[in-house]
């Protein structure tokens, strides 16, 4: 049976964790050393240009995440995480270095190749949810199987047994604002879960919500993770949210400072007129954010 041809029954279990579930018990009870890295970073660098200046955003980042691993990646405004995400979720590329996503080296992929790695093996959450406004959660959660090519009929019971699995059953034909900032951030969950990714990619998650919806959005994540296995990065500045993850990578001048997965800490310098322009290079624009969710 493949991936996407699926009877409704197989779906509802597969996307409430029953199924998924032993593949996340299988990745915890493997060694560290035997598990299959989902993201490989080395040496990578990205440098934006400027009319007659050139901010290096990253200088040289080396880390790897495994299959089924909880990440945060944090570090303050500037100091080039979400440039890193970016790239993570192949939105970009490095200027230098190598980066594997899924085992795929992104700088040897076409542009068409980079688009279907992106959309069958990354899942996004952003802090701004990137809901279209005047469609409903279902047709919302259902996008990125739209750009796959998915039936509707198929595409649309996905999307409802995503949003069941994130206590959203009652909102299905509900437009966002028919709802509340916490269950917007739910259907961003729901649609980044329901192509099956194998990373699921959080920018600032709970930077939109209050304390308590927050919480139900981290609980959620957490959830989540354990049914799926998925690997989990989560891109923030806040020290609490980050202390939930497993591990923490903390980024500083466009360079890993500490990494809670390998203690030595690597100096970095850096001067502040460089980190507020890459800052400024780390903006993505949200229409374009969503369209490449399939693109």
């Amino acid at each position: 049976m493949s991936r996407e041809h699926r009877t409704p029954e197989h779906l509802t279990g597969h996307l409430t964790g029953h199924l998924t579930g032993h593949r996340a018990q299988h990745l915890a009870e493997r060694p560290a050393d035997e598990r299959t890295p989902a993201i490989e970073v080395v040496d990578v660098t990205r440098s934006y240009v400027f009319g007659s200046t050139t901010v290096d955003a990253l200088r040289g980042v080396s880390f790897r995440i495994d299959e089924g691993e909880y990440t945060a990646i944090i570090g303050p405004s500037g100091s080039g995480k979400s440039t890193l995400m970016h790239l993570l979720g192949c939105l970009d590329r490095p200027t230098s270095g190598r980066l594997r996503v899924g085992g795929r080296d992104i700088g040897e992929l076409s542009d068409a190749e980079l688009a279907q790695l992106r959309n069958r093996e990354i899942g996004f959450v952003f802090q701004a949810f990137q809901l279209l406004p005047r469609s409903t959660a279902v047709d919302n959660v259902a996008l990125p199987l739209l750009y796959r090519g998915v039936g509707v009929a198929e595409r649309r019971e996905r999307a409802a047994a995503a949003l069941r699995a994130v206590n959203l059953g009652h909102r299905l034909t509900h437009r966002p604002t028919q709802m509340s900032g916490g269950e917007q951030q739910r259907v961003a969950i729901a649609r980044a879960l329901v192509g099956e990714p194998r990373i699921l990619l959080a920018d600032e998650p709970t930077g939109n919500l209050d304390s308590k919806n927050g919480a139900e959005v981290m609980r959620i994540l957490e959830e989540l993770h354990g049914e799926r296995g998925v690997a989990v990065v989560l891109v923030t500045h806040d020290d609490e949210v980050a202390a939930r993850a497993h591990r923490q990578v903390r980024v500083r001048d466009g360079l890993v400072e500490r990494d809670s997965a390998a203690p030595a800490p690597r100096a970095g310098g850096g001067a502040a007129d460089a980190a507020d322009a890459a800052d400024a290079a780390d903006d993505v624009d949200a229409a374009d954010a969503v369209r490449r969710l399939g693109a």
